[in-house]
């Protein structure tokens, strides 16, 4: 039924030097971030041809832009030119065509370059050899996922296994049908902490029963110390006494149309390495992206997920809502809390993980496998 074989005993964490040392989150940047799948946007997000989003990937700017075919397509947010960054806003619209601000060389929505000043001048010129660097690029959950490598690892093996190893069954994420919902909330957190302490934050509830009062209501086992990650297809189950997944317990919305009798009044949760977290509710999906920034600050992007129906009526969301960002914001300040001790001579050797916490020693073998 566990993620591990019932371990006893305590387990050392990573050293604190791994939450704050600027040589370890570069590499971090490297070896990760601009090596594995990353979700980097809802496909909702790109509605129109020319509609576009940038988007942080370790340490690069990813363009991703909608063309006249109908494709998404990614590229590195660079201009072939001279270097200068293509597109300077997260969002928007090109109406004809991506255009540098510093020389207007001209790429059409695909990446390849359609003009430039005094190009004809130059004679023959191989307009798709100095087009844009494209990125490779996934549709899985509604969302658009990148990978930088050159050879990006399969996106079967590592992305929708890490959802079906954790949910037990290949099917469990299917029933919610989450690329069908739509987007009824987004919130974006600064977090002042290293992306791997929200990462374990995450991954455990140790904690739930000290700073969460809204989510052990909600789900009473939860202050039992066991996370929903430590079990294989386990859901928790709500309280007796909660309606629905909200604040204060009242009823959500109606049950999504796919999942099943057992999947009812139960939340699911999978972390998706290194920066994604689904939360599977009845009513409703709850996505978080992560995007470290500096070694001691991440941006949280939180999408809230509901039938279109439902978004579509205009249904109050706020009790939805309000439940789980008060959870992130009792949490982040928790990982803020931490990050100013990693520098602490008391943590140079890390700190200990109990065993309700020992499948995050997983994430750790990860980590450091990844770095070499």
């Amino acid at each position: 039924m566990t993620t591990t074989d019932d371990p006893t005993g305590l387990v050392a964490t990573l050293p604190g030097r791994y939450y704050t040392d600027p040589a370890v989150f570069e590499r971090e940047r490297q070896r990760i971030f601009e090596a594995e799948w990353i979700c980097a946007a809802r496909t909702a997000d790109l509605r129109d041809p020319g509609d576009f989003r940038t988007v942080r990937v370790g340490r690069e700017s990813v363009l991703m832009v909608l063309g006249r075919d109908g494709v998404a397509r990614a590229f590195l947010n660079v201009c072939r030119h001279r270097g200068a960054r293509l597109c300077l806003a997260e969002s928007g619209t090109a109406r004809r065509s991506l255009q540098c601000p510093y020389h207007a060389w001209t790429y059409g929505f695909d990446g390849r370059l359609t003009a430039a000043p005094n190009l004809s001048s130059l004679g023959a010129v191989d307009r798709t050899e100095y087009g844009l660097i494209p990125v490779a690029l996934r549709h899985w959950l509604g969302y658009l996922w990148v990978c930088l490598a050159s050879e990006p690892p399969s996106f079967e093996d590592t992305v929708i296994e890490a959802v079906t190893e954790r949910l037990g069954d290949p099917a469990a994420v299917r029933r919610y049908e989450v690329e069908g919902l739509a987007l009824g909330r987004r919130i974006s957190y600064d977090v002042r902490a290293n992306w791997k302490l929200i990462v374990e934050n995450f991954m455990e509830c140790y904690h739930c029963a000290t700073i969460h009062p809204e989510l052990t209501d909600v789900l009473p086992e939860f202050a039992e110390g066991y996370a929903a990650q430590y079990y294989v297809g386990h859901g928790a189950a709500f309280a007796e006494e909660a309606e629905g997944f909200t604040v204060d317990g009242r009823s959500g919305f109606g049950r999504l149309p796919g999942i099943t009798a057992d999947q009812d009044r139960r939340y699911y949760a999978a972390t998706v390495r290194p920066q994604v977290f689904l939360n599977l509710v009845p009513d409703h999906v709850i996505l978080h992206r992560m995007y470290p920034l500096a070694v001691d600050r991440t941006l949280v992007e939180c999408d809230w997920l509901y039938a279109p129906e439902v978004v579509d009526s205009g249904a109050d969301l706020s009790a939805s809502v309000e439940l789980f960002d008060r959870v992130n914001r009792q949490d982040f300040e928790a990982c803020e809390r931490c990050q100013p001790a990693m520098s602490s001579r008391a943590y140079a050797r890390g700190g200990v993980l109990v065993p309700v916490e020992h499948h995050i020693g997983r994430f750790h073998e990860w980590v450091l496998d990844r770095l070499g």
